[in-house]
């Protein structure tokens, strides 16, 4: 569900009430663990962490007006969802994500290319999903979209 909110303050307190915890925790873990450089913005009517254009003047690639897309956390209808854009990017880090989830969840691992849903919030695996953030830097994550984004041209 696409929100209207301009800060992510506001985005957290339009939520449903049974959302708002689970969604300012998993941002409280993300805000946490995110490596410096990164930068909190509302994207795409979602939580987003970009890579600022003072860091990569190029922007995404898709509209070099914005700033390069990282992670986004939204409410979605029957679903919370964290969109991380290295897990699609990266196969390892995508097979050592799987491999960690299937050890720490209870519940199966609901994945779509980057997205992760979360139908139940007490599922949300708040530790597991830090080391995920913490995994790469913003150096790292401009090398990996370039490395990607050289490939399909």
């Amino acid at each position: 569900m696409t929100s209207k909110a301009t800060t992510p303050e506001q985005y957290i307190k339009e939520l449903p009430t049974d959302r708002k915890e689970p969604v300012s925790k998993l941002r409280e873990t993300v805000l946490k663990n995110l490596p410096k450089g990164f930068k909190e913005i509302i994207g795409y009517g979602m939580l987003g962490y970009v890579v600022p254009h003072e860091i990569y003047p190029a922007g995404y690639h898709c509209d070099p007006k914005l700033e390069l897309p990282f992670m986004n956390i939204a409410s979605q209808k029957n679903f919370i969802a964290l969109y991380h854009m290295g897990l699609y990017g990266s196969p390892e880090m995508l097979k050592w994500f799987t491999t960690a989830y299937a050890k720490q969840s209870p519940s199966k691992l609901d994945m779509g290319k980057s997205c992760i849903r979360f139908k139940k919030p007490e599922h949300i695996p708040y530790k597991l999903i830090g080391e995920l953030v913490k995994k790469i830097s913003v150096k790292d994550w401009i090398n990996l979209y370039e490395k990607n984004l050289n490939r399909q041209r």
